[in-house]
């Protein structure tokens, strides 16, 4: 069942990329001429089994937003602050509607990503999960998830981690098919709440701490 899953989300996203192809050309054209060069954001993630995979966005940010986040003194490397000056004009909207998800259609097509999955995470923090955190490794990562529809940026990892082990141990096709559901009634929301979290602070304290260490 899973496979014959696999398989049909892959059609899917050859079928949406076809559709969407004009939108697509829409938002990278509006990104070249409102912020120049550089329309794709790519990032090292983590995806089945931790095997990592570049993952593919809609650049949403301006080119320099991690020497900005330490300029901003950001506790948190993965969070957003109140009218983030590190988010474009057009990011804005494109985060809004989710429309800087579109390329992971791509990543779905070459069946790194599946529509619905724990969304996949970085790889330092990968590094750092305890054998309960990995569960959610065990399947493919989504485009959006059971996570994602209950409370997206709004909730901390902690709280991600056990609503994806849930999905992990729940997962039907019925299950992605209500999630895909919630996800495209609540595609258009409102900027969420600042939300600072403590997951992300202590774990960047870590790194940190290591790299102090080693310097010694």
């Amino acid at each position: 069942m899973r496979l014959l899953w696999n398989c049909l989300n892959r059609l899917t996203a050859l079928v949406m990329l076809v559709l969407l192809a004009p939108v697509m050309l829409a938002v990278a054209a509006w990104i070249r001429i409102a912020d120049g060069r550089g329309v794709l954001f790519v990032q090292d993630r983590a995806g089945k089994d931790g095997v990592p995979f570049r993952m593919l966005k809609f650049r949403s940010m301006v080119h320099d937003s991690v020497a900005m986040s330490a300029k901003l003194g950001i506790d948190d490397p993965f969070g957003l602050i109140e009218n983030d000056p590190r988010i474009t004009r057009c990011g804005r909207f494109l985060r809004r509607t989710s429309l800087d998800e579109l390329p992971q259609l791509i990543n779905v097509l070459r069946g790194q990503m599946n529509l619905v999955g724990p969304r996949p995470d970085v790889l330092p923090q990968v590094a750092r999960y305890s054998p309960e955190d990995a569960r959610r490794l065990e399947v493919r990562p989504g485009i959006t998830g059971w996570a994602q529809v209950n409370g997206r940026d709004e909730i901390d990892w902690a709280q991600r981690f056990v609503l994806d082990r849930w999905y992990v141990d729940n997962w039907s096709p019925a299950l992605d098919l209500k999630i895909l559901w919630r996800t495209a009634v609540t595609v258009n929301r409102d900027e969420p709440p600042v939300h600072v979290d403590q997951l992300n602070v202590a774990r960047r304290q870590k790194v940190a701490d290591e790299e102090v260490s080693r310097a010694a």
